[in-house]
């Protein structure tokens, strides 16, 4: 699921129409019905203010969650795994992995993220996650995905990102380092 389904879900979950949700944000009822058509997004402040108001995670409204509980066969995959990300210079213990919808930006920025979860409990932000890597297309998010699966479903206890790609931020942006 994406942004705009997540925040349909959860709006109807918690019972509001679009109408009370846009006044619950202090914003038009027409934007929430943009951002859930997948229009747009809200500002920032919205999201944490969203976040907040309907006590929802920003990872959990913002990503597709992908689950490391099944492989490619469709069989079941348990555990978790210690990830290293070259290009970020971080190692993540996890149990399944989330991924962005498709980032808009220039010819040269990433479009998807991807983020692993770990088990540590939850708190009111939801579980904890860690920023894993940048990648250039779904073909190679995707790929990462299925190694990160077959991995767990191994039980091989360390993978090492293979198709993530370098980047090299400037102030707000973020661009792929051509290799």
């Amino acid at each position: 699921m994406c942004f705009s389904e997540n925040l349909k879900q959860i709006r109807k979950e918690h019972h509001l129409s679009q109408e009370e949700l846009a006044e619950l944000l202090d914003v038009s009822r027409q934007a929430v019905s943009k951002w859930e058509q997948g229009q747009g997004y809200p500002e920032v402040e919205k999201l944490l203010l969203l976040s907040s108001k309907l006590k929802i995670s920003l990872d959990v409204l913002m990503s597709n969650e992908i689950g490391c509980d099944r492989d490619s066969k469709g069989t079941n995959v348990t555990g978790s795994i210690v990830i290293t990300s070259p290009h970020e210079n971080v190692i993540a213990n996890c149990y399944k992995v989330l991924t962005t919808g498709k980032i808009r930006g220039g010819k040269n920025s990433p479009q998807y993220i991807l983020f692993g979860v770990d088990r540590g409990g939850s708190s009111f932000w939801g579980e904890p996650t860690t920023f894993l890597g940048w990648y250039a297309s779904e073909e190679q998010i995707s790929k990462e995905i299925a190694e990160i699966n077959r991995a767990i479903s191994q039980g091989i206890p360390t993978y090492t990102l293979q198709y993530s790609a370098q980047t090299e931020r400037r102030w707000a942006s973020v661009k792929i380092v051509e290799e």
